[in-house]
């Protein structure tokens, strides 16, 4: 602790200027506003993405915004089918390869969920086939669904490999799990990229389910969330409806063959359009903030907060550039199929990649702001997670889209406004004693705290105004005194006893304010 900021002190005849015991509306969040300066940037968007295209040489391709749970814009570009021609439409359907991952360990959790399996279930209880695979080292401990989950399994990066096998059986993915499995770490001691564990999963979901891991994910989830253009079997689709895909080579389209539906698919197999990708996605938004509304949908709200928390650290990364091109760093993480990214600027953005023979996608989504991007493209590997980052770069700062309000506790708003009687009013022994906990004065003598409290005080002159507290948590917050030379800040936080009281006060003085 820097014990020198706990300040709290008698200031003489300062009035006690109204807090409020509600939260101060975010004047910038869920309004018209907002969104007109969302739909502003939607020609330099579009732009964006038609210049990705080009310079990618991606035959066709969609993007999409999701705000506050609506898709409130699309755009399809380019050619679905190469010869004969035929171009993309929003209603084109595109395969999002890994981007399916995620809708597979929620179809895990929701077995979870109905007590059909626990995650620190050992592979083998559901696949008796696993129980021939051994570890990297004998004290390794046993392959658990969580494991596969967050991928640390102990598998090597198998993209080249697995990203062909999609089309495989049932039987030949048992098989293959039958003869042995050779592990590249330690179980749990590493994250690596993992596609066989993910065709692992379908497996089990197959086996607990007791029907095809497809047919579960559409009953579950897809058909609740009126996903009903999304399919695994691409035969199914409409060939009016379906991206071909393509890789870029002696500098013309060549056609990747479509993989069919199989053992795999678990990995990566959803066809989808973006319209309907869009519903999961806001579905995953819908899950913020944590409340006291009925709790409805085909994954708890609880759960889908759990698969946007990283379960295993993959790395710090300085790969990065904001909008006026300077770098940013970011620590990444993977959950149950979803990676998670906060950058240094506490930007937090949840997102999957997708890349097979002839698609490339990525989608993203910002709890903290209740927006999402989401572009599908039919070239080989084609990086559309770089023109997100870009979007989402030009979405947050040229619309300088607010952080979602937090939610204060009522006693928060209740002890800011004690508290800053106490600073701005005479000193009152009855109030003290009900607002601070015990520890403040054994971590700053009383005498001590009046004489530097006063010092900041008079640094920032008379009082004039007070700003609305603005919680970080239910429990911590921070205001500001404006005086007439500069501001106070207060920072609080409260105990976590039944009823809380201050344990920690900081004041800074900030800024030159105008006189």
């Amino acid at each position: 602790m820097t014990r020198g900021w706990f300040l709290v002190a008698w200031m003489g005849w300062f009035g006690v200027l109204a807090l409020g015991r509600a939260q101060a509306p975010d004047p910038a969040w869920g309004t018209s506003a907002r969104l007109q300066r969302l739909r502003d940037l939607l020609p330099r968007l579009d732009a964006l993405y038609e210049g990705h295209a080009v310079s990618n040489h991606i035959p066709g391709h969609v993007w999409g915004l999701v705000v506050d749970g609506r898709l409130v814009h699309v755009r399809a570009s380019g050619l679905a089918c190469v010869e004969p021609t035929r171009t993309v439409t929003p209603d084109t359907r595109f395969r999002i390869a890994s981007m399916s991952k995620s809708l597979t360990a929620a179809a895990i959790l929701r077995l979870r969920d109905e007590g059909r399996l626990s995650l620190e279930d050992p592979v083998a209880k559901h696949l008796p086939e696993f129980r021939k695979v051994r570890p990297a080292t004998p004290d390794s401990p046993a392959i658990t669904l969580r494991h596969l989950l967050r991928m640390s399994g102990g598998f090597p990066q198998d993209d080249p490999w697995g990203d062909r096998k999609l089309a495989e059986t049932d039987a030949q993915l048992d098989a293959l799990v039958a003869g042995g499995l050779t592990a590249a770490s330690p179980t749990g001691t590493r994250w690596e990229y993992s596609n066989l564990g993910y065709a692992l999963l379908g497996r089990v979901i197959t086996r607990v389910a007791r029907e095809p891991y497809q047919a579960y994910i559409t009953r579950r989830i897809l058909t609740p969330l009126g996903m009903t253009n999304s399919v695994y079997a691409w035969e199914r689709v409409p060939p009016e409806h379906l991206a071909l895909g393509y890789r870029w080579e002696d500098d013309r389209w060549k056609p990747e063959p479509m993989l069919g539906d199989g053992s795999w698919g678990a990995m990566g197999g959803l066809i989808t359009t973006l319209g309907d990708f869009a519903r999961y996605v806001a579905f995953h938004l819908e899950a913020w903030p944590p409340r006291e509304a009925a709790d409805t949908g085909p994954l708890q709200r609880a759960t889908r907060r759990e698969m946007h928390r990283p379960w295993e650290v993959v790395s710090v990364l300085q790969d990065l550039q904001d909008a006026a091109g300077k770098p940013v760093a970011r620590v990444a993480g993977y959950g149950p199929g979803l990676a998670w990214n906060q950058d240094q600027r506490g930007i937090i953005w949840v997102r999957h990649a997708g890349g097979l023979p002839g698609f490339g996608s990525e989608f993203r989504f910002l709890p903290d702001h209740g927006i999402a991007l989401i572009a599908f493209a039919n070239r080989t590997y084609a990086p559309m997670s770089a023109v997100n980052q870009k979007a989402m770069e030009l979405l947050i700062h040229e619309a300088k889209i607010p952080n979602r309000p937090v939610e204060g506790h009522p006693t928060l708003f209740r002890r800011a406004e004690e508290l800053a009687t106490l600073l701005t009013g005479d000193w009152k022994p009855e109030a003290l004693h009900a607002a601070l906990a015990p520890n403040v004065f054994l971590d700053h003598g009383l005498e001590t705290w009046r004489r530097e409290t006063r010092a900041l005080l008079d640094r920032v002159g008379p009082i004039r105004d007070r700003e609305p507290l603005v919680p970080e948590n239910r429990l911590r917050g921070r205001f500001r005194l404006v005086g007439r030379e500069r501001s106070l800040e207060v920072f609080l936080t409260l105990t976590p006893e039944a009823t809380p009281r201050i344990q920690e006060i900081r004041l800074t003085v900030v800024g030159e304010n105008a006189r």
